[in-house]
């Protein structure tokens, strides 16, 4: 019966415990949009319990706090009490989570002490921040993609300091303790007080995006904007429409940064202007996130995602879209994974990561949590993409790419444009539907080779797998940190 149902949350390793009377369950999860565990189930005849830990691995990695998110409370043959009081089951101090009970949902949420969930409260905070005058640490504060993961130009860096400046302090900025930072790493949780102090103490910033919430600039602070991407579709002062208020937000956020990285020339041009980043200094020196493509081993990147050796590997990474929040559904993975005998990994996008969940399928494997893009590039045997910046990055790769683009009237005419015409210069072929994709996969890429040659000159000159050499050895030579 549900009313013989009680829950109760276990801190120290933190767990949600539900008890019930009755015949044993044979099988109990908590379902998340991106990630999911099962109950351990003891006891039966009487009474039984489940055990669900709050902490996952994913990826091979080490055990971590449940991403944020809401979970279904699944237990077979029990039916939960939806009108169970709403009861808070743990806080940051000993979780590393934050967590509530609401019926047959699980809420799941970062672990900041709720006294700054308040905006006066948060307002105190940003206000000590502003006024701190305490010296500046020899430290970095990186953030990727809003603290959604710990990867990019911005790992690439952490990683090469880490390598040549041990002494160096490295701050990552995250949404949750979910996410897994580099070893050595401080992860400090947005809005939190340890958040605020670390942004305000470091003397280099370092961000793939743009800076959220207050941020003044203190004395001998730098930010390097390292950006994410040379760009195909239209940014910031040049997408469609003339908004003053859009307009007036991209100076002011261009205005915070000190350096802005480039993947190529052609890029640097665009971003400049995109930006009005004018009278400070762009770095060519390509994107060191693509290190990775040029000095990484495949083989541990599909043994970590369990993908047997000899496989076929097709990667879907298409980018996200102005007029709707999840991935675009124009591709089946699951059949496409049927037609051509391949595992297919869907990459969606950072904006598509919290409002989506994972996709499931035989064969399927949904990589939108992985923590880096760049390691799945490497994985992959092709790409099947559209208007993404993964394109530009692809290329170091040499492996077939393929442009699956039903709406591209719509997405250039409308929703952002483009610098230049895909279609004429694209290194490989534009397909509009998932049965000429899978034509297109079974022919011979080298039509394309002239293309893509031109292609990788353009774009990828200076992917030479050394490029976080030369950002880091910027950083130090300019004194903008100690070694």
């Amino acid at each position: 019966m549900t009313s013989q149902i009680t829950a109760r949350f276990e801190p120290g390793d933190p767990q949600l415990v539900i008890q019930g009377a009755g015949a044993r369950p044979a099988s109990a999860t908590l379902t998340g949009p991106r990630a999911h565990v099962d109950g351990r189930i003891t006891g039966g005849g009487k009474t039984w319990t489940v055990r669900f830990p709050l902490r996952a691995s994913r990826w091979g990695g080490p055990e971590l706090p449940l991403p944020t998110g809401e979970y279904r409370v699944g237990i077979e043959g029990v039916e939960i009490d939806a009108q169970l009081p709403m009861r808070v089951l743990g806080g940051s101090s000993r979780a590393g989570l934050r967590a509530e009970l609401r019926g047959a949902a699980l809420v799941v949420g970062p672990p900041v002490d709720p006294v700054y969930d308040d905006p006066d409260a948060q307002g105190a905070l940003e206000r000590r921040y502003v006024d701190r005058a305490t010296p500046l640490e020899n430290a970095v504060f990186f953030e990727s993609f809003y603290g959604r993961g710990a990867g990019c130009n911005p790992f690439a860096i952490d990683r090469e300091l880490a390598r040549v400046a041990p002494g160096v302090i490295r701050y990552w900025s995250v949404v949750d303790l979910s996410v897994r930072v580099p070893e050595g790493a401080v992860a400090v949780v947005e809005g939190s007080p340890e958040w605020w102090r670390a942004r305000s103490a470091a003397r280099v910033l370092v961000v793939n995006d743009w800076l959220r919430r207050r941020y003044v600039r203190r004395r001998g602070q730098k930010v390097l904007q390292t950006w994410h991407g040379t760009p195909l579709k239209r940014l910031a002062l040049h997408r469609p429409g003339f908004d003053p208020r859009r307009a007036g937000a991209v100076v002011k956020e261009s205005l915070r940064w000190d350096v802005l990285l480039a993947q190529n020339p052609y890029a640097a041009r665009i971003l400049r202007k995109a930006y009005a980043f004018f009278g400070r200094p762009i770095w060519v020196e390509g994107y060191p996130r693509n290190d990775a493509l040029v000095n990484g081993d495949p083989a541990a990147v599909r043994g970590e995602l369990g993908i047997a050796p000899g496989e076929r590997v097709l990667l879907y990474a298409p980018t996200w879209r102005d007029d709707r929040q999840e991935i675009v559904d124009f591709l089946d993975p699951e059949a496409l994974a049927a037609e051509t005998g391949a595992v297919v990994l869907v990459r969606g996008h950072s904006r598509t990561l919290l409002p989506g969940h994972d996709v499931a399928g035989a064969r399927v494997i949904d990589v939108t949590g992985y923590p880096d893009a760049a390691p799945l590039l490497l994985a992959a045997d092709a790409l099947i993409t559209d208007y993404s910046s993964v394109m530009f990055d692809f290329g170091v790769t040499g492996k077939p790419m393929y442009f699956l683009v039903p709406d591209m009237e719509h997405y250039r005419g409308e929703l952002r444009g483009f610098y230049f015409d895909l279609a004429a210069r694209a290194p490989g072929p534009l397909v509009r539907t998932q049965d000429e994709l899978v034509a297109a996969l079974a022919a011979d890429p080298a039509e394309h080779a002239d293309r893509y040659a031109a292609w990788t000159a353009r774009f990828n000159a200076r992917d030479d797998g050394r490029a976080s050499e030369r950002v880091v050895a910027r950083i130090l030579d300019q004194g903008l940190l100690d070694r």
